[in-house]
């Protein structure tokens, strides 16, 4: 019997909503014949710092690069160490160990699956110079407690918000243990991810909650010495054509991108706000199973993914059920950073992130998503449990 396929994401329905102004940006570039950086990129970044709440923003290729160029503008280089998550996309320790330093993982929240910031003073060496939390799926990390160790410990917070655009700190993060002082949570709260540590770096890769038709990444920060530092590594280490002060990169937003992303910006509240809708109705759907665990609905989380916990080792099997019945879904990540072959051998594993690696599955998510395919989406899951 056929059936209709559910992917983990459909970009289509977006597509089609905006295509007429999505075309026009896009014929707008082509005839002006500025394909990089440019006015379209400018307009872009001016109208994302406003957003995000930040006095700099700078427009590169790709998320990664945010990273990268976001800890070299920091300072961070060889011999250095930077405290991290082990559950993360590769992307995170690879730009830490690609400025030459070493990430230093320490073990993550169940609740949130963000970093456990009662862990961290404890990793703190001389070598230590930054901490790097992950928004991972779209919640913020526990900001307040984070922000408040680097400052006792003078480091510098790079936030990876690859998942995470347009993500408030509400201050009410899952797990959150309630040891940071009220003044420091009272002074963050409302701030979109980004514009809490010294710098912040966001992906636009076309599955993200604001995805260009490419690769694409910004750099966030308040520090005008960072933002300058950031400007010339992106265009090779110069201020000026052809006197290159430093070794820097070839990392620019092009302008059909930024185009794009200019179309989308206005919009990315409403789907954030239907991403946690569709997170609200899974919840529902899914509340009487007690052999599933189901993300919580924190104030301020977007959604980028919407990952549950499946228990009693049937994950694998209920994956592998539904893409019988033509449903997609993702683990995310099956296997953490630190034991990926690239660092073998040089880690101990971590209780709480190897568990979670082993029971996580994100289902499909988009703001266009239908109750009744969710409705189908959770009822196969049931049934896959009941084998």
């Amino acid at each position: 019997m056929s059936q209709t396929p559910i992917p983990i994401l459909d970009l289509k329905p977006q597509y089609q909503a905006l295509k007429t102004e999505i075309k026009a940006a896009i014929d707008e570039v082509l005839e002006s014949g500025q394909f990089v950086l440019g006015p379209q990129v400018k307009q872009f970044e001016s109208a994302a710092a406003k957003y995000l709440g930040v006095n700099y923003a700078i427009g590169v290729n790709s998320g990664t690069d945010a990273l990268i160029i976001g800890l070299r503008a920091l300072g961070i280089g060889p011999e250095d160490e930077v405290i991290t998550t082990p559950f993360s996309f590769f992307a995170t320790a690879e730009s830490i160990s690609n400025v030459g330093a070493k990430p230093v993982f320490v073990d993550i929240q169940a609740g949130s699956f963000n970093i456990d910031p009662g862990l961290i003073e404890a990793a703190i060496t001389p070598r230590t110079k930054a901490i790097m939390p992950v928004h991972l799926y779209g919640n913020p990390a526990a900001m307040a407690q984070i922000i408040e160790i680097a400052a006792r410990h003078n480091l510098k917070v790079i936030e990876d918000c690859a998942q995470a655009f347009g993500a408030v700190y509400k201050g009410d993060c899952a797990g959150c243990d309630g040891t940071c002082q009220e003044t420091t949570r009272q002074q963050l709260l409302g701030k979109r991810v980004g514009s809490m540590g010294d710098v912040g770096a966001f992906s636009f890769f076309p599955t993200k909650n604001l995805g260009a038709y490419g690769d694409g990444g910004l750099i966030t920060t308040n520090d005008g010495a960072i933002a300058e530092l950031a400007h010339k590594l992106r265009v090779h280490g110069s201020q000026q054509k052809y006197r290159n002060e430093m070794l820097g990169y070839n990392s620019r937003l092009d302008a059909i991108q930024a185009a794009i992303l200019n179309v989308k910006l206005p919009y990315v509240d409403r789907w954030n706000q239907q991403r946690r809708y569709i997170a609200e109705t899974y919840n529902q759907l899914l509340a009487d199973r007690d052999d599933v665990i189901v993300p919580d609905v924190t104030a301020g989380h977007v959604f980028h993914q919407y990952t549950l916990r499946i228990l009693n080792g049937k994950r694998d099997f209920v994956q592998d059920y539904l893409a019988k019945q033509g449903i997609g879904s993702m683990v995310y990540y099956p296997v953490p950073q630190d034991q990926l072959p690239v660092y073998q051998g040089q880690y101990s594993t971590y209780a709480v992130n190897q568990q979670l690696a082993a029971e996580v599955l994100s289902l499909p998510i988009w703001p266009e998503l239908e109750k009744s395919v969710q409705e189908k989406i959770t009822r196969t899951i049931a049934d896959a449990l009941s084998h």
